[in-house]
């Protein structure tokens, strides 16, 4: 038997990066374009999604971005059309973008928050994952990794809009991962802990939430919080050969926290 030398090399495949201006997504897609992918960004600030747009092109590869909003179902067809238009047919598609509503719980939850939790974070990754598949399909190849939560996993007192979309985005990457697996399109989803990024910069920065922070740092066996391009190296292995008998699966990225 001959040893396949593992092989991160992403020349010449297409990435799409939704919510990809910032934090873990912006990290994603540069993570991409270091290995040498064409990338484009698709998110609701125009003038973030083009410095990263400069950041991506500054590294030597091509890259595209497109002002959208993912919970506007009748933009994201033509949005993946425009990046096919600009950069070719797509390769790797990683469902990043997303927010979280801080309800305080089930009793203060709004029905716009939950309304907008499902669209963000479920509707759009299922609908985006089809339009990609349908592409994918007809070339016999692909990879989809969606972005979970260590909140997949554990319950969120606060955040229970967040945690049960996230729960349901892990059952969706199995079931797409079965589904897709014969026509070579592999699905695996990312857990990332807490990273430090506009979206968890309360938590760090607010003295409200020392107390949080401390018991959170204490259960972290790597004692710190993790930056978002970490989460990028995990991206840039299951987007690549190196990964291609990985499907199904939903990697934690959370310096130990799950552990417990």
């Amino acid at each position: 038997m001959t040893f396949a030398q593992p092989s991160f090399d992403l020349i010449g495949r297409v990435a799409i990066v939704t919510g990809g201006n910032r934090g873990i997504g912006r990290a994603i897609a540069l993570g991409l374009a270091h290995s040498g992918a064409s990338v484009a960004i698709l998110a609701r600030d125009g003038d973030r999604n083009a410095a990263v747009e400069n950041e991506i092109e500054s590294i030597g590869v091509s890259a595209y971005a497109d002002t959208l909003d993912v919970t506007d179902r009748d933009l994201l067809a033509p949005a993946m059309n425009h990046v096919e238009q600009a950069l070719g047919p797509v390769d790797i598609l990683v469902n990043n973008a997303g927010s979280a509503d801080i309800s305080g719980g089930v009793l203060g939850q709004s029905e716009d928050g939950w309304d907008n939790a499902v669209a963000t974070h479920l509707d759009a990754v299922m609908l985006l994952s089809k339009i990609a598949a349908t592409s994918m399909r007809a070339r016999g190849h692909g990879k989809i990794i969606n972005l979970a939560s260590m909140y997949a996993i554990f319950g969120a007192g606060g955040l229970p809009s967040y945690a049960a979309v996230k729960g349901a985005v892990v059952q969706l990457t199995k079931s797409m991962a079965i589904e897709l697996a014969p026509h070579g399109i592999q699905v695996n989803a990312i857990a990332p802990g807490w990273i430090a990024t506009e979206m968890t910069q309360i938590a760090r920065d607010d003295p409200g939430w020392a107390d949080f922070q401390t018991m959170l740092l204490a259960r972290t066996p790597m004692g710190r919080w993790g930056e978002p391009d970490e989460c990028a190296g995990a991206a840039v292995f299951l987007a690549s050969d190196a990964a291609r008998f990985v499907t199904g699966v939903t990697l934690p990225v959370d310096g130990g926290y799950s552990v417990f």
